[in-house]
Protein backbone atom coordinates (compact mmCIF):
# COMPACT_ATOMS: atom_id res chain seq x y z
CA UNK A 1 0.00 0.00 0.00
CA UNK A 2 2.70 2.25 0.39
CA UNK A 3 4.47 1.37 -3.03
CA UNK A 4 0.91 2.24 -4.39
CA UNK A 5 0.41 5.69 -2.29
CA UNK A 6 4.24 6.76 -3.41
CA UNK A 7 3.83 6.46 -6.88
CA UNK A 8 3.64 8.77 -9.35
CA UNK A 9 -0.21 8.02 -10.67
CA UNK A 10 -1.39 8.13 -7.42
CA UNK A 11 0.44 11.61 -6.45
CA UNK A 12 -1.07 13.40 -9.42
CA UNK A 13 -4.78 11.35 -8.83
CA UNK A 14 -5.45 11.94 -5.24
CA UNK A 15 -5.23 15.57 -4.83
CA UNK A 16 -7.07 15.99 -8.55
CA UNK A 17 -10.05 13.79 -6.92
CA UNK A 18 -9.73 15.94 -3.74
CA UNK A 19 -10.34 19.54 -5.69
CA UNK A 20 -13.35 17.81 -7.61
CA UNK A 21 -14.62 16.41 -4.20
CA UNK A 22 -14.08 20.49 -3.13
CA UNK A 23 -15.61 21.51 -5.73
CA UNK A 24 -18.23 19.40 -5.75
CA UNK A 25 -19.36 19.83 -2.72
CA UNK A 26 -19.81 23.44 -2.98
CA UNK A 27 -21.57 23.48 -6.36
CA UNK A 28 -25.23 24.22 -7.50
CA UNK A 29 -25.42 20.12 -8.53
CA UNK A 30 -24.57 19.13 -5.02
CA UNK A 31 -27.23 21.65 -3.20
CA UNK A 32 -29.56 20.59 -5.50
CA UNK A 33 -29.09 16.65 -4.76
CA UNK A 34 -29.02 17.20 -1.37
CA UNK A 35 -32.49 19.13 -1.23
CA UNK A 36 -34.33 16.83 -3.29
CA UNK A 37 -33.08 13.80 -1.41
CA UNK A 38 -34.08 15.60 1.82
CA UNK A 39 -37.26 16.42 0.62
CA UNK A 40 -37.70 13.16 -0.16
CA UNK A 41 -36.12 11.72 2.93
CA UNK A 42 -38.85 14.07 4.83
CA UNK A 43 -42.01 13.40 2.37
CA UNK A 44 -41.15 9.53 2.72
CA UNK A 45 -41.01 9.27 6.37
CA UNK A 46 -44.26 10.77 6.51
CA UNK A 47 -46.12 9.38 4.30
CA UNK A 48 -49.60 7.40 4.68
CA UNK A 49 -48.13 4.35 1.91
CA UNK A 50 -44.46 4.64 4.22
CA UNK A 51 -46.61 4.28 7.59
CA UNK A 52 -48.68 1.51 6.16
CA UNK A 53 -45.95 -0.88 4.87
CA UNK A 54 -43.97 -0.44 8.34
CA UNK A 55 -47.70 -0.99 10.06
CA UNK A 56 -47.60 -5.09 11.02
CA UNK A 57 -50.88 -6.65 9.93
CA UNK A 58 -53.47 -8.48 12.73
CA UNK A 59 -53.21 -11.40 10.54
CA UNK A 60 -49.28 -11.45 10.41
CA UNK A 61 -48.91 -11.47 14.05
CA UNK A 62 -50.84 -14.01 14.72
CA UNK A 63 -49.79 -16.39 11.74
CA UNK A 64 -47.01 -18.09 13.47
CA UNK A 65 -49.39 -18.94 16.70
CA UNK A 66 -52.38 -19.62 15.04
CA UNK A 67 -53.97 -22.94 15.20
CA UNK A 68 -54.00 -23.31 11.49
CA UNK A 69 -50.08 -22.63 10.86
CA UNK A 70 -49.18 -25.14 13.59
CA UNK A 71 -51.66 -27.86 12.17
CA UNK A 72 -49.90 -27.38 8.45
CA UNK A 73 -47.02 -27.13 10.10
CA UNK A 74 -47.17 -30.54 11.65
CA UNK A 75 -48.82 -32.49 8.95
CA UNK A 76 -46.01 -31.22 6.44
CA UNK A 77 -43.95 -32.60 9.37
CA UNK A 78 -45.19 -36.16 9.78
CA UNK A 79 -42.55 -37.74 7.79
CA UNK A 80 -39.62 -35.98 9.75
CA UNK A 81 -40.94 -37.07 12.88
CA UNK A 82 -40.75 -40.86 11.69
CA UNK A 83 -37.74 -40.02 10.29
CA UNK A 84 -35.89 -38.62 13.39
CA UNK A 85 -37.71 -41.94 15.23
CA UNK A 86 -36.18 -44.41 13.33
CA UNK A 87 -32.61 -42.26 13.55
CA UNK A 88 -33.11 -42.50 17.22
CA UNK A 89 -33.89 -45.88 17.70
CA UNK A 90 -30.79 -47.08 15.18
CA UNK A 91 -28.75 -44.06 16.52
CA UNK A 92 -25.55 -46.56 16.66
CA UNK A 93 -25.84 -48.24 13.64
CA UNK A 94 -26.13 -44.74 11.82
CA UNK A 95 -23.01 -43.60 14.05
CA UNK A 96 -20.63 -46.35 12.88
CA UNK A 97 -21.79 -46.20 9.79
CA UNK A 98 -19.46 -44.73 7.08
CA UNK A 99 -21.45 -43.64 4.38
CA UNK A 100 -24.84 -42.90 6.98
CA UNK A 101 -21.89 -40.12 8.14
CA UNK A 102 -21.03 -39.47 5.02
CA UNK A 103 -24.30 -39.25 3.59
CA UNK A 104 -25.71 -37.06 6.36
CA UNK A 105 -22.42 -34.58 6.61
CA UNK A 106 -22.85 -33.65 2.58
CA UNK A 107 -26.94 -33.35 2.70
CA UNK A 108 -26.70 -31.48 5.36
CA UNK A 109 -25.59 -28.61 2.93
CA UNK A 110 -28.29 -29.12 0.76
CA UNK A 111 -28.50 -25.58 -0.66
CA UNK A 112 -25.33 -26.26 -2.19
CA UNK A 113 -26.92 -29.16 -4.31
CA UNK A 114 -30.10 -26.88 -5.33
CA UNK A 115 -28.02 -24.03 -6.73
CA UNK A 116 -26.77 -26.50 -8.85
CA UNK A 117 -29.72 -28.21 -9.24
CA UNK A 118 -31.00 -24.42 -10.40
CA UNK A 119 -27.91 -24.01 -12.94
CA UNK A 120 -28.63 -27.29 -14.62
CA UNK A 121 -32.27 -26.52 -15.06
CA UNK A 122 -31.22 -22.72 -16.38
CA UNK A 123 -28.93 -23.90 -19.49
CA UNK A 124 -30.39 -26.84 -20.60
CA UNK A 125 -31.61 -25.33 -24.24
CA UNK A 126 -35.27 -25.81 -24.78
CA UNK A 127 -35.60 -28.36 -27.33
CA UNK A 128 -33.92 -30.65 -24.95
CA UNK A 129 -36.03 -28.99 -21.63
CA UNK A 130 -38.95 -30.95 -20.19
CA UNK A 131 -40.98 -29.62 -17.49
CA UNK A 132 -40.49 -32.99 -15.63
CA UNK A 133 -37.01 -32.28 -14.87
CA UNK A 134 -38.24 -29.44 -12.43
CA UNK A 135 -40.57 -31.75 -10.68
CA UNK A 136 -38.54 -34.37 -10.06
CA UNK A 137 -35.52 -32.62 -9.00
CA UNK A 138 -37.37 -31.21 -6.31
CA UNK A 139 -38.82 -34.27 -5.21
CA UNK A 140 -35.77 -35.20 -4.05
CA UNK A 141 -34.24 -32.46 -2.89
CA UNK A 142 -37.32 -32.60 -0.70
CA UNK A 143 -36.33 -36.06 0.14
CA UNK A 144 -33.16 -35.20 0.96
CA UNK A 145 -33.88 -32.56 3.32
CA UNK A 146 -35.85 -35.18 5.14
CA UNK A 147 -33.31 -37.90 5.35
CA UNK A 148 -30.29 -35.03 6.11
CA UNK A 149 -32.84 -33.66 9.14
CA UNK A 150 -33.67 -36.98 10.67
CA UNK A 151 -30.83 -36.93 13.14
CA UNK A 152 -31.62 -33.70 14.20
CA UNK A 153 -34.28 -33.63 16.90
CA UNK A 154 -35.48 -29.81 16.50
CA UNK A 155 -35.27 -29.56 12.62
CA UNK A 156 -38.55 -29.31 10.78
CA UNK A 157 -40.19 -28.14 7.63
CA UNK A 158 -40.76 -24.29 8.44
CA UNK A 159 -43.90 -23.40 6.83
CA UNK A 160 -44.70 -20.40 9.18
CA UNK A 161 -41.47 -18.39 7.18
CA UNK A 162 -43.73 -18.42 3.89
CA UNK A 163 -46.36 -16.39 5.77
CA UNK A 164 -50.20 -16.90 5.79
CA UNK A 165 -50.92 -15.36 2.41
CA UNK A 166 -48.41 -17.58 0.10
CA UNK A 167 -49.57 -20.68 2.52
CA UNK A 168 -53.38 -19.90 1.15
CA UNK A 169 -52.21 -19.48 -2.49
CA UNK A 170 -50.81 -23.09 -2.58
CA UNK A 171 -53.64 -24.49 -1.12
CA UNK A 172 -55.70 -22.48 -3.68
CA UNK A 173 -53.61 -24.06 -6.46
CA UNK A 174 -53.85 -27.71 -4.86
CA UNK A 175 -57.58 -26.75 -4.66
CA UNK A 176 -57.96 -25.41 -8.08
CA UNK A 177 -57.24 -28.95 -9.87
CA UNK A 178 -60.47 -30.98 -8.21
CA UNK A 179 -62.79 -27.88 -8.42
CA UNK A 180 -61.37 -27.72 -12.14
CA UNK A 181 -64.18 -27.63 -15.03
CA UNK A 182 -61.56 -29.90 -16.96
CA UNK A 183 -60.21 -32.30 -14.99
CA UNK A 184 -58.34 -33.83 -17.68
CA UNK A 185 -56.34 -30.91 -19.09
CA UNK A 186 -55.51 -29.47 -15.68
CA UNK A 187 -53.45 -32.51 -14.53
CA UNK A 188 -50.48 -32.16 -16.06
CA UNK A 189 -50.06 -28.47 -14.65
CA UNK A 190 -50.10 -30.44 -10.86
CA UNK A 191 -46.13 -31.21 -11.19
CA UNK A 192 -45.70 -27.53 -12.60
CA UNK A 193 -46.92 -25.65 -9.71
CA UNK A 194 -45.63 -28.69 -7.66
CA UNK A 195 -42.21 -27.86 -8.15
CA UNK A 196 -42.26 -25.10 -7.24
CA UNK A 197 -43.96 -24.85 -4.10
CA UNK A 198 -41.20 -27.28 -3.30
CA UNK A 199 -39.09 -25.21 -4.56
CA UNK A 200 -39.80 -22.40 -2.11
CA UNK A 201 -40.40 -25.40 1.16
CA UNK A 202 -37.36 -26.62 0.72
CA UNK A 203 -34.64 -23.73 0.11
CA UNK A 204 -36.49 -21.65 3.11
CA UNK A 205 -35.92 -24.88 5.40
CA UNK A 206 -32.59 -25.29 4.63
CA UNK A 207 -30.87 -21.86 4.19
CA UNK A 208 -29.32 -22.10 7.76
CA UNK A 209 -26.38 -19.55 7.64
CA UNK A 210 -25.41 -16.97 5.16
CA UNK A 211 -23.09 -18.92 3.01
CA UNK A 212 -26.24 -20.87 1.88
CA UNK A 213 -27.95 -17.57 0.82
CA UNK A 214 -24.78 -15.79 -0.77
CA UNK A 215 -23.77 -19.33 -2.53
CA UNK A 216 -27.85 -19.58 -4.10
CA UNK A 217 -27.12 -16.06 -5.18
CA UNK A 218 -23.70 -16.80 -7.05
CA UNK A 219 -25.39 -20.01 -8.69
CA UNK A 220 -28.00 -17.89 -10.15
CA UNK A 221 -25.38 -15.16 -10.99
CA UNK A 222 -23.32 -17.67 -12.52
CA UNK A 223 -26.48 -19.04 -14.66
CA UNK A 224 -26.85 -15.59 -15.69
CA UNK A 225 -23.64 -15.45 -17.15
CA UNK A 226 -24.27 -18.66 -18.89
CA UNK A 227 -27.47 -17.29 -20.72
CA UNK A 228 -26.25 -14.17 -21.71
CA UNK A 229 -22.99 -15.39 -23.31
CA UNK A 230 -25.22 -17.79 -25.73
CA UNK A 231 -27.39 -14.75 -26.45
CA UNK A 232 -24.38 -12.73 -27.43
CA UNK A 233 -23.56 -15.55 -29.25
CA UNK A 234 -27.32 -15.61 -31.13
CA UNK A 235 -26.42 -11.91 -31.73
CA UNK A 236 -23.23 -12.28 -33.29
CA UNK A 237 -23.95 -15.13 -35.51
CA UNK A 238 -26.81 -12.82 -36.77
CA UNK A 239 -30.12 -14.36 -35.68
CA UNK A 240 -32.70 -13.13 -38.13
CA UNK A 241 -35.82 -12.03 -37.27
CA UNK A 242 -38.78 -13.85 -36.60
CA UNK A 243 -42.24 -12.83 -37.35
CA UNK A 244 -43.68 -14.21 -34.62
CA UNK A 245 -41.19 -12.23 -32.54
CA UNK A 246 -42.13 -9.07 -33.98
CA UNK A 247 -45.37 -6.90 -34.14
CA UNK A 248 -46.71 -7.35 -37.68
CA UNK A 249 -46.94 -3.76 -38.18
CA UNK A 250 -43.27 -4.51 -39.87
CA UNK A 251 -42.84 -0.46 -41.13
CA UNK A 252 -43.37 0.21 -37.07
CA UNK A 253 -40.76 -2.08 -36.21
CA UNK A 254 -38.46 -2.55 -39.27
CA UNK A 255 -35.02 -1.03 -37.87
CA UNK A 256 -35.22 -4.33 -34.77
CA UNK A 257 -33.22 -7.06 -36.12
CA UNK A 258 -33.36 -11.22 -34.37
CA UNK A 259 -34.54 -10.42 -30.72
CA UNK A 260 -31.87 -13.24 -28.88
CA UNK A 261 -34.08 -16.05 -26.87
CA UNK A 262 -30.73 -18.08 -25.26
CA UNK A 263 -31.80 -21.29 -24.07
CA UNK A 264 -35.61 -20.11 -23.87
CA UNK A 265 -38.31 -20.61 -26.85
CA UNK A 266 -39.06 -17.29 -26.95
CA UNK A 267 -37.14 -13.77 -25.86
CA UNK A 268 -40.00 -12.22 -23.97
CA UNK A 269 -39.79 -15.40 -21.54
CA UNK A 270 -35.76 -14.95 -21.60
CA UNK A 271 -36.44 -11.55 -20.97
CA UNK A 272 -38.57 -11.92 -17.60
CA UNK A 273 -35.67 -14.79 -16.56
CA UNK A 274 -33.24 -11.75 -17.06
CA UNK A 275 -35.54 -9.56 -14.91
CA UNK A 276 -35.61 -11.95 -12.50
CA UNK A 277 -32.26 -12.52 -11.73
CA UNK A 278 -30.13 -9.69 -12.59
CA UNK A 279 -31.55 -7.86 -9.44
CA UNK A 280 -30.10 -10.86 -7.45
CA UNK A 281 -26.80 -10.55 -9.09
CA UNK A 282 -26.65 -7.03 -8.03
CA UNK A 283 -27.32 -7.53 -4.40
CA UNK A 284 -24.64 -10.56 -4.76
CA UNK A 285 -22.21 -7.70 -6.05
CA UNK A 286 -23.32 -5.53 -3.30
CA UNK A 287 -23.34 -7.66 -0.85
CA UNK A 288 -19.86 -10.20 -1.09
CA UNK A 289 -17.31 -9.36 1.00
CA UNK A 290 -14.61 -10.91 -1.33
CA UNK A 291 -13.72 -9.82 -4.38
CA UNK A 292 -14.51 -13.09 -6.26
CA UNK A 293 -18.62 -13.09 -5.26
CA UNK A 294 -18.34 -8.93 -5.98
CA UNK A 295 -16.77 -9.29 -9.78
CA UNK A 296 -19.36 -12.40 -10.27
CA UNK A 297 -22.13 -10.44 -9.39
CA UNK A 298 -21.09 -7.14 -11.05
CA UNK A 299 -19.92 -9.51 -14.10
CA UNK A 300 -23.09 -11.43 -14.30
CA UNK A 301 -25.60 -8.20 -13.96
CA UNK A 302 -23.62 -6.50 -16.89
CA UNK A 303 -24.17 -9.37 -19.13
CA UNK A 304 -27.69 -9.91 -18.13
CA UNK A 305 -28.35 -6.32 -19.06
CA UNK A 306 -27.03 -6.22 -22.65
CA UNK A 307 -29.01 -9.50 -23.46
CA UNK A 308 -32.03 -7.98 -22.15
CA UNK A 309 -31.38 -4.97 -24.34
CA UNK A 310 -31.06 -7.61 -26.89
CA UNK A 311 -34.42 -9.12 -26.04
CA UNK A 312 -36.42 -6.44 -27.29
CA UNK A 313 -38.90 -7.35 -25.01
CA UNK A 314 -40.52 -3.78 -23.64
CA UNK A 315 -42.18 -5.21 -20.57
CA UNK A 316 -39.10 -6.45 -19.07
CA UNK A 317 -37.14 -3.69 -19.65
CA UNK A 318 -39.39 -1.56 -17.91
CA UNK A 319 -39.93 -3.90 -15.11
CA UNK A 320 -36.29 -4.05 -14.64
CA UNK A 321 -36.34 0.10 -14.95
CA UNK A 322 -38.99 -0.38 -11.87
CA UNK A 323 -36.79 -2.81 -9.60
CA UNK A 324 -33.59 -0.42 -10.05
CA UNK A 325 -35.52 2.22 -9.15
CA UNK A 326 -36.70 -0.02 -5.82
CA UNK A 327 -33.60 -1.11 -5.14
CA UNK A 328 -31.88 2.42 -5.09
CA UNK A 329 -34.54 3.56 -2.78
CA UNK A 330 -34.14 0.91 -0.66
CA UNK A 331 -30.64 0.95 -0.36
CA UNK A 332 -29.30 4.63 -0.21
CA UNK A 333 -32.02 6.88 -1.48
CA UNK A 334 -29.70 9.68 -1.78
CA UNK A 335 -28.70 7.96 -5.26
CA UNK A 336 -31.76 8.69 -6.44
CA UNK A 337 -31.41 12.80 -7.65
CA UNK A 338 -27.99 11.28 -9.24
CA UNK A 339 -29.86 8.50 -10.87
CA UNK A 340 -32.54 10.47 -12.20
CA UNK A 341 -29.95 12.76 -14.17
CA UNK A 342 -27.81 9.56 -14.85
CA UNK A 343 -31.28 8.40 -16.72
CA UNK A 344 -32.03 11.44 -18.21
CA UNK A 345 -28.41 12.10 -19.64
CA UNK A 346 -28.29 8.44 -21.54
CA UNK A 347 -31.79 8.54 -23.27
CA UNK A 348 -30.68 10.63 -26.15
CA UNK A 349 -27.53 7.93 -26.27
CA UNK A 350 -29.82 5.34 -27.02
CA UNK A 351 -29.83 3.87 -30.14
CA UNK A 352 -32.85 4.64 -32.42
CA UNK A 353 -33.99 0.92 -32.32
CA UNK A 354 -34.12 0.54 -28.77
CA UNK A 355 -35.95 3.97 -28.52
CA UNK A 356 -38.32 3.02 -31.52
CA UNK A 357 -39.11 0.11 -29.86
CA UNK A 358 -39.89 1.60 -26.47
CA UNK A 359 -42.29 3.68 -27.55
CA UNK A 360 -44.07 1.37 -29.49
CA UNK A 361 -46.20 1.43 -26.44
CA UNK A 362 -47.83 4.25 -26.96
CA UNK A 363 -48.78 3.80 -30.49
CA UNK A 364 -52.35 2.92 -31.43
CA UNK A 365 -50.96 0.98 -34.47
CA UNK A 366 -48.86 -1.36 -32.34
CA UNK A 367 -50.66 -4.42 -32.91
CA UNK A 368 -48.47 -6.65 -30.56
CA UNK A 369 -49.91 -4.02 -27.97
CA UNK A 370 -53.29 -3.67 -29.01
CA UNK A 371 -54.10 -7.50 -29.52
CA UNK A 372 -53.98 -7.53 -25.69
CA UNK A 373 -57.37 -5.60 -25.44
CA UNK A 374 -59.53 -8.85 -26.92
CA UNK A 375 -57.81 -11.07 -24.27
CA UNK A 376 -58.68 -8.75 -21.51
CA UNK A 377 -62.31 -8.14 -22.65
CA UNK A 378 -62.62 -12.55 -23.06
CA UNK A 379 -61.06 -12.96 -19.82
CA UNK A 380 -62.98 -10.49 -17.97
CA UNK A 381 -66.57 -11.59 -19.55
CA UNK A 382 -65.49 -15.19 -18.68
CA UNK A 383 -64.76 -14.00 -14.95
CA UNK A 384 -68.50 -12.53 -14.69
CA UNK A 385 -69.76 -16.15 -15.09
CA UNK A 386 -67.27 -17.72 -12.80
CA UNK A 387 -65.52 -15.60 -10.28
CA UNK A 388 -64.98 -17.46 -7.33
CA UNK A 389 -63.78 -20.51 -8.49
CA UNK A 390 -62.17 -19.93 -12.06
CA UNK A 391 -61.98 -22.51 -14.89
CA UNK A 392 -59.03 -24.73 -13.13
CA UNK A 393 -55.67 -25.18 -12.51
CA UNK A 394 -53.37 -24.19 -15.94
CA UNK A 395 -53.64 -22.29 -18.98
CA UNK A 396 -55.26 -25.20 -20.95
CA UNK A 397 -58.45 -25.02 -18.91
CA UNK A 398 -58.68 -21.42 -19.21
CA UNK A 399 -58.31 -21.65 -23.46
CA UNK A 400 -60.87 -24.09 -23.32
CA UNK A 401 -63.72 -22.18 -21.14
CA UNK A 402 -62.92 -19.19 -23.11
CA UNK A 403 -63.54 -21.32 -26.18
CA UNK A 404 -66.48 -23.08 -25.21
CA UNK A 405 -68.30 -20.28 -24.01
CA UNK A 406 -67.05 -18.47 -27.19
CA UNK A 407 -65.90 -15.27 -25.30
CA UNK A 408 -62.85 -14.59 -27.79
CA UNK A 409 -63.39 -12.14 -30.75
CA UNK A 410 -59.42 -11.29 -32.01
CA UNK A 411 -58.03 -11.76 -34.82
CA UNK A 412 -55.77 -14.42 -33.77
CA UNK A 413 -56.30 -17.22 -31.12
CA UNK A 414 -56.71 -17.48 -27.12
CA UNK A 415 -53.41 -18.68 -25.82
CA UNK A 416 -53.78 -17.02 -22.13
CA UNK A 417 -54.92 -13.77 -20.68
CA UNK A 418 -51.78 -11.63 -21.44
CA UNK A 419 -52.00 -10.61 -17.80
CA UNK A 420 -50.44 -12.61 -14.86
CA UNK A 421 -53.88 -11.50 -12.39
CA UNK A 422 -56.20 -12.22 -14.55
CA UNK A 423 -54.87 -15.73 -15.54
CA UNK A 424 -54.53 -16.72 -11.48
CA UNK A 425 -58.07 -15.30 -11.80
CA UNK A 426 -58.99 -17.44 -13.98
CA UNK A 427 -57.03 -20.49 -12.93
CA UNK A 428 -57.46 -20.13 -9.31
CA UNK A 429 -60.52 -17.98 -8.55
CA UNK A 430 -60.89 -15.34 -6.20
CA UNK A 431 -59.10 -16.69 -3.24
CA UNK A 432 -55.89 -17.42 -5.66
CA UNK A 433 -55.92 -13.91 -6.88
CA UNK A 434 -56.18 -12.15 -3.55
CA UNK A 435 -53.56 -15.03 -1.61
CA UNK A 436 -51.51 -14.60 -4.89
CA UNK A 437 -50.89 -10.66 -4.56
CA UNK A 438 -51.12 -10.72 -0.77
CA UNK A 439 -48.28 -13.48 -0.66
CA UNK A 440 -46.12 -11.36 -3.04
CA UNK A 441 -46.74 -7.94 -1.00
CA UNK A 442 -46.07 -9.43 2.09
CA UNK A 443 -42.86 -10.74 1.11
CA UNK A 444 -41.40 -7.62 -0.22
CA UNK A 445 -42.93 -5.37 2.68
CA UNK A 446 -41.21 -8.00 5.49
CA UNK A 447 -37.99 -8.18 3.31
CA UNK A 448 -37.95 -4.15 2.97
CA UNK A 449 -38.45 -3.75 6.72
CA UNK A 450 -35.36 -6.41 7.35
CA UNK A 451 -33.35 -4.39 4.96
CA UNK A 452 -33.96 -1.44 6.50
CA UNK A 453 -32.50 -2.60 10.11
CA UNK A 454 -29.10 -1.77 10.98
CA UNK A 455 -29.13 -4.86 12.83
CA UNK A 456 -29.43 -6.67 9.42
CA UNK A 457 -26.20 -8.57 7.71
CA UNK A 458 -24.82 -6.72 4.90
CA UNK A 459 -24.37 -9.88 2.91
CA UNK A 460 -28.35 -11.06 3.73
CA UNK A 461 -29.46 -7.65 3.48
CA UNK A 462 -28.28 -7.03 -0.06
CA UNK A 463 -29.86 -10.46 -1.16
CA UNK A 464 -33.18 -10.00 0.27
CA UNK A 465 -33.18 -6.47 -1.51
CA UNK A 466 -32.20 -8.20 -5.14
CA UNK A 467 -35.05 -10.67 -4.53
CA UNK A 468 -37.54 -8.31 -3.33
CA UNK A 469 -36.90 -5.58 -6.18
CA UNK A 470 -37.04 -8.51 -8.53
CA UNK A 471 -40.45 -9.88 -7.45
CA UNK A 472 -41.86 -6.09 -7.57
CA UNK A 473 -40.19 -5.59 -11.08
CA UNK A 474 -41.67 -9.06 -12.57
CA UNK A 475 -45.09 -8.41 -10.96
CA UNK A 476 -45.16 -4.81 -12.73
CA UNK A 477 -43.98 -6.97 -15.71
CA UNK A 478 -46.79 -9.27 -15.31
CA UNK A 479 -49.47 -6.70 -16.08
CA UNK A 480 -48.49 -6.65 -19.42
CA UNK A 481 -48.27 -10.60 -19.86
CA UNK A 482 -48.39 -14.10 -18.16
CA UNK A 483 -45.02 -14.36 -17.00
CA UNK A 484 -45.46 -18.35 -16.22
CA UNK A 485 -47.09 -19.70 -19.74
CA UNK A 486 -43.10 -20.83 -19.64
CA UNK A 487 -43.21 -23.54 -16.73
CA UNK A 488 -39.08 -22.84 -16.16
CA UNK A 489 -39.68 -18.69 -15.86
CA UNK A 490 -42.50 -19.94 -12.98
CA UNK A 491 -39.79 -22.25 -11.46
CA UNK A 492 -37.05 -19.25 -11.90
CA UNK A 493 -39.90 -16.64 -10.07
CA UNK A 494 -40.29 -18.92 -7.28
CA UNK A 495 -36.91 -19.59 -6.95
CA UNK A 496 -36.14 -15.58 -6.61
CA UNK A 497 -39.21 -15.57 -4.31
CA UNK A 498 -37.77 -18.74 -1.36
CA UNK A 499 -34.48 -16.64 -2.04
CA UNK A 500 -36.23 -13.28 -0.43
CA UNK A 501 -38.15 -15.28 2.25
CA UNK A 502 -34.65 -17.44 3.33
CA UNK A 503 -33.24 -14.18 4.07
CA UNK A 504 -36.09 -12.59 5.70
CA UNK A 505 -35.72 -15.88 7.80
CA UNK A 506 -32.08 -15.30 8.80
CA UNK A 507 -32.32 -11.78 9.30
CA UNK A 508 -35.63 -12.63 11.85
CA UNK A 509 -33.55 -15.25 13.69
CA UNK A 510 -30.40 -12.81 13.76
CA UNK A 511 -32.92 -10.15 15.21
CA UNK A 512 -34.24 -12.52 17.78
CA UNK A 513 -31.27 -14.26 18.87
CA UNK A 514 -28.21 -12.30 18.15
CA UNK A 515 -26.79 -14.41 16.88
CA UNK A 516 -23.85 -15.68 14.61
CA UNK A 517 -25.66 -16.55 11.42
CA UNK A 518 -22.94 -18.62 10.98
CA UNK A 519 -23.96 -20.72 13.60
CA UNK A 520 -27.17 -21.81 12.04
CA UNK A 521 -30.73 -21.23 12.36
Amino acid sequence: METVNSSIFCQLLIPLCRKLAGWYSGSLLAVMIRSVAGGMKNWCGGSAIVRFAAREGVLSRAWEDSLFCRGVTFLMNIPTKILQWIYQKGKAAFEDSFFARLAFGVLEDLPFLVGWLMLLFLVIPYEKWSNGYSFAGFVLCMGLSLFAGMRRKNWKLDLAALGPWLIAFFFALLLAFPMSAYPELSARFLKYYGACILCVIVIVSTVERKEHLMRLAGMSSLALIVMSAYAFYQRASGIEANPLFIDMNLELNKNIPGRVFSFFENPNAFGEVLLLLIPVAVGLMLGSRGWGGRILGGFSAAMGCGALIMTYSRASWIGLFFAAALFVLLWNRKLIPACILVVFAAIPLLPDNILNRFLTIFDSSDTSTSSRFPLYYAAGEFLTQRPLLGAGLGSDAVRQAISDLNLFHGYDRFVHCHNIYLQVWCETGLLGLISFVGGILWTAKKGAKAVLKAACDPSVRMVILGGITALMGTMLCGMADYIWNYPRVMLVFWFVCALALAGIRLAAWEEAKGGDLREGV
